[in-house]
């Protein structure tokens, strides 16, 4: 609703209007429509009414939201029809399906469009245009290490994404916001992945169970003053609101009052939870860079840290992320720019109101009036950078499970991965 719908009312009315809603729960419709009164007579479907939908009120794009693992049957459904998709990332949650995309779109007039804000930050434009600009010459490798606190880090497993069926697990649906960056900067594409990983501190072995037991939901549970991750984050009287991604604490206890057959404040140390917490891997790219990833879900702050390395010199950044969940002071963004033989260079970027690091409202922009005829580089990411970003994801958690390389050609069934035009 905030990330596509208000824009289209609200800044994009001239060339965009809802035509129809789908949801498998009613009550998402009734929702929608309160907050968006101008929806009122825009009718509603059930997932089973899909072409039904289609033939009645004739679309052009179709918006795909829902949960991870719903995606490819609805892309390739609207591919059928030639409509343009626009879909969350991640595009799908499996490899496979993202062969089943990538063919349904060479026989349709329809293109897919993957929503990758975090490419629009001013941070990481800017970083592009370095690489561009040739400022560190050829890159050799990349370190990227990303931390999520125990605030964020928890949600997901207090949600759907627990589950790989359902999200394919984190090294896709939350990574694969992080492999696409580093795909689009260095304009390479990964080849190979070896990765180690384990589920740490969540599942009924995290260290911070106050006790065994399943089926718990924060609303109800009697052991929530006695659980770390709920006393951070929420006094006895009260939830604290802090600013997320995704719900705050009070907001996952309305939505589960609120909505059917979901339960976003499920207990975090569940059984059911067969996903990991923690990864490291090293990814091979076909221009010759090596990435050094890590991601941990469960930190004292959330933020990154980057370094990219090429044959001119080298460039830095850190990012602390929701300041109002950072228990300590800290700089403000900047990159610094080392060169090979030279003076550091510190530079601070123009900052930009919007999510996701000022990167949601130039996002929106391109999808509903159309590429930046200014901008020397493309942004948009497209069916390819999708598949790409889930086949690095599911190569991550694989390596993990069967302790080999895994090749992104091997899940994707391609010849081999060359190298594109410059992205």
């Amino acid at each position: 609703m905030s990330m596509f719908i208000a824009p289209m009312l609200e800044r994009f009315g001239q060339n965009s209007a809802v035509v129809a809603l789908l949801d498998r729960d009613p009550r998402r419709h009734e929702v929608c429509k309160h907050r968006f009164s101008q929806l009122k007579e825009v009718p509603e479907f059930a997932p089973q009414e899909f072409e039904q939908m289609i033939a009645q009120t004739k679309p052009d794009v179709l918006i795909v939201t829902g949960r991870d693992d719903t995606h490819a049957d609805y892309i390739v459904n609207g591919l059928t029809y030639d409509l343009d998709i626009l879909t969350e990332k991640p595009m799908t949650t499996t490899a496979a399906d993202c062969r089943r995309i990538l063919a349904a779109e060479k026989e349709s007039k329809g293109r897919v469009m993957v929503a990758f804000n975090y490419r629009y930050s001013p941070i990481h434009t800017k970083i592009k245009e370095m690489v561009m600009a040739g400022k560190l010459g050829r890159i050799t490798s990349v370190d990227l290490n990303w931390y999520i606190d125990t605030y964020h880090g928890s949600s997901y497993f207090q949600r759907w994404n627990r589950m790989r069926t359902f999200s394919g697990g984190l090294s896709i649906h939350k990574s694969s916001h992080h492999f696409d960056l580093v795909h689009w900067w260095l304009d390479q594409k990964p080849v190979e992945v070896f990765a180690h990983g384990a589920l740490h501190y969540y599942g009924p072995e995290g260290e911070w169970n106050p006790r065994k037991a399943e089926g718990r939901v924060c609303a109800t549970c009697t052991d929530k003053l006695h659980c770390a991750y709920y006393r951070r984050w929420n006094s006895r009287s009260q939830h604290t609101q802090v600013e997320d991604d995704h719900l705050s604490s009070s907001a996952r206890v309305a939505a589960a009052e609120q909505y059917s057959d979901y339960r976003p404040d499920q207990c975090m140390f569940d059984g059911e939870i067969d996903i990991e917490d923690t990864y490291t891997a090293t990814i091979k790219y076909d221009g010759g860079a090596l990435l050094s990833y890590s991601i941990n879900f469960s930190l004292p702050y959330e933020g990154y840290r980057l370094a990219i390395n090429g044959t001119k010199g080298r460039l830095e950044t850190t990012e602390y992320h929701v300041p109002n969940r950072v228990p300590f002071p800290f700089p403000e963004q900047t990159v610094d720019y080392f060169p090979l033989f030279g003076s550091k260079e510190i530079i601070h970027v123009v900052k930009r109101e919007g999510g996701h690091g000022g990167g949601d409202p130039v996002l929106q922009e391109d999808l509903f009036l159309g590429d930046d005829p200014a901008r020397p580089y493309r942004i948009l990411s497209n069916s390819e950078d999708g598949a790409l970003a889930v086949a690095t994801g599911e190569a991550v958690w694989r390596s993990v499970k069967e302790h080999r390389p895994v090749s992104i050609a091997e899940l994707l069934q391609v010849e081999g991965v060359q190298s594109g035009s410059r992205r």
